[in-house]
């Protein structure tokens, strides 16, 4: 059982890492979801319906993609090679976001609408934006096809969900608190900057584990 649980630590925080580099950047669907922090207007179900939807397209990427590429050695290097590339450029955006930071201003007048309403909205946000395809289905789901199946690749996973629901239900119900600093470019420089590094490393890492001899 002791050998198990710390065989699933290396890849649950890799995922765990990968998922929170990924979720963490300004776009409309942190910033409504921020909006409704503010307003402490039905958290609950926006931060819900978006770790949901993020864990479904992980799930999905992680099951189906992963899956049909580990069965390709050739294939799979390519696919994890091409993954560590796409990693190095959401470094490289990352950095210029950083020299040009921007702000989360969401609008706190806008009417308080029914619960429904709100996660018609989310949903918008969430299942219209190609990058949440790019970022779980293909990125996230390719990058985990080096684990082997089921087990440590099921970790990968279940580490890159965790960071979505600690990150919308912490943005949720965090928001009064984190909403000042992030008014403030600096703080986003900072944050950037971070997320080039860590970006970076999981690239560099992935990159070493093929080309090694």
């Amino acid at each position: 059982m002791l050998i198990a649980a710390t065989s699933s630590h290396a890849p649950f925080f890799a995922g765990l890492l990968l998922g929170a580099s990924l979720i963490i950047a300004i776009g409309a669907q942190n910033a409504f979801v921020l909006r409704q922090g503010l307003l402490q207007s039905h958290r609950f179900p926006v931060a819900l319906f978006c770790a949901m939807s993020d864990a479904v397209l992980i799930a999905a990427g992680v099951g189906g993609l992963g899956a049909a590429v580990g069965q390709h050695p050739r294939l799979l290097a390519v696919v994890a090679c091409a993954g560590a590339l796409v990693l190095l450029w959401y470094g490289v955006q990352a950095l210029r976001r950083a020299f040009h930071p921007e702000v989360l201003t969401p609008d706190t007048h806008l009417n308080t609408s029914t619960m429904w309403q709100v996660l018609a909205t989310c949903a918008g946000f969430t299942w219209l934006n190609p990058h949440v395809y790019l970022d779980t289905v293909l990125l996230i789901g390719s990058l985990a096809s080096p684990w082997p199946w089921p087990g440590p690749r099921v970790w990968f996973g279940v580490g890159a969900a965790t960071s979505s629901f600690i990150w919308f239900f912490g943005l949720a119900y965090g928001a009064r608190l984190l909403a000042p600093l992030f008014r403030k470019p600096m703080a986003w420089r900072v944050l950037d900057v971070l997320i080039a590094l860590v970006m970076w490393g999981i690239a560099g890492k992935l990159l070493l584990s093929f080309l090694a001899p």
